[in-house]
């Protein structure tokens, strides 16, 4: 096995200063687990932590990337749970394998460096890919897939006969209204573009809202809720577009808080939060078995992630330009076969 390889990095923040270097392959130690890099899926939080927006902390090179596929390749001393030619996805939270939350040594940021033909994991983040689903379709699991899973199945519960309001058409939003679909619950899709809106109502939407056209979306789900509210609603944009969730939440209904796409801080009166007793919940990934629970789930229900563009490897910077712009589900970058 070759002892390079390529990876991509950058020492400032934004996309022009990505470059394509060479790198020392890495040695897996013990518990850890070498894999060979198929495909990585971009997420908004990639983009933003690239253009310095998440507080990056660049101490010398920064190799962007965490949601991935890799096949294992070499395994370090003592470890059981995967095998050489496995093909693996990652879980985001270190340590965190259950339990309501993570312990208070797992990891507080994303995990990168997975922009690399080669990279190492321990053995316990590791979880055996969807079997129904190729290393491109496979890489977007384990942030947007997951994210999306915990808000609305492990900690949600959806099921037939609520309603789900999902804003947006990004990764986490459509995996968002995939997994609602199966569990047989109506979904509202808010979106800016109309032509989004009908693919969303392909997927199996219910109902599209355009928000510039309503600006006040909040009203047209009371409508179509005959003014009982939606039970779910994954809150993607924060900003004062939370005091909108919280009046065409149902009562006793919950809005899940994902995105910060408008705003870094949350803006909303405290009484329609009193008085419907609504549960806010900040979702921010989830535990491996979660992760394992939606694997199965995906086999079963034949679930296909919606991938808007692949990019390959040399192409990066095309694939973070293209997240930039606002994909319909996500963007991928295929490293190798």
């Amino acid at each position: 096995m070759a002892q390079r390889m390529k990876q991509w990095e950058l020492s400032t923040p934004g996309i022009e200063a990505l470059r394509l270097v060479e790198a020392e392959r890495p040695s897996p130690g013990v518990g850890d687990v070498l894999l060979r890099t198929q495909a990585v899926a971009l997420n908004y939080r990639d983009g933003a932590i690239i253009e310095g927006a998440m507080g990056s902390p660049w101490n010398g090179a920064l190799v962007p990337g965490s949601e991935m596929t890799g096949e294992v390749v070499a395994l370090g001393e003592g470890v059981t749970r995967v095998s050489v030619g496995d093909r693996v996805i990652i879980s985001d939270n270190v340590g965190w394998i259950d339990g309501p939350k993570p312990p208070d040594d797992a990891n507080h940021e994303a995990v990168l460096g997975r922009l690399a033909e080669y990279s190492v994991a321990p053995e316990a983040q590791l979880v055996r890919a969807p079997a129904s689903l190729d290393a491109v379709a496979a890489s977007t699991l384990s942030v947007a897939g997951l994210t999306a899973w915990f808000a609305v199945v492990e900690l949600g519960a959806v099921r037939a006969g609520q309603t789900l309001v999902v804003q947006g058409t990004g990764g986490v939003s459509l995996f968002a209204l995939q997994f609602a679909v199966a569990h047989g619950a109506q979904v509202i899709v808010t979106s800016s573009s109309n032509s989004k809106l009908q693919r969303a109502m392909a997927l199996g939407a219910d109902h599209g809202i355009n928000r510039v056209e309503h600006p006040e979306w909040q009203r047209r789900v009371l409508e179509i809720t005959g003014g009982r509210g939606a039970e779910h609603i994954l809150e993607m944009a924060g900003g004062d577009n939370v005091a909108r969730s919280l009046e065409a939440v149902s009562l006793g209904g919950r809005v899940s808080i994902i995105g910060l796409l408008g705003d870094t801080t949350l803006h909303a009166p405290i009484l329609p939060l009193l008085f419907k007793r609504a549960t806010l919940a900040a979702i921010a990934v989830g535990h491996r078995r979660a992760l394992e629970d939606m694997v199965r789930a995906v086999d079963h229900l034949r679930i296909k992630p919606v991938i808007d563009k692949v990019y390959d490897f040399q192409s990066a910077p095309e694939a973070f330009a293209h997240l930039r712009r606002g994909p319909f589900g996500k963007v991928v970058i295929k490293v190798a076969d």
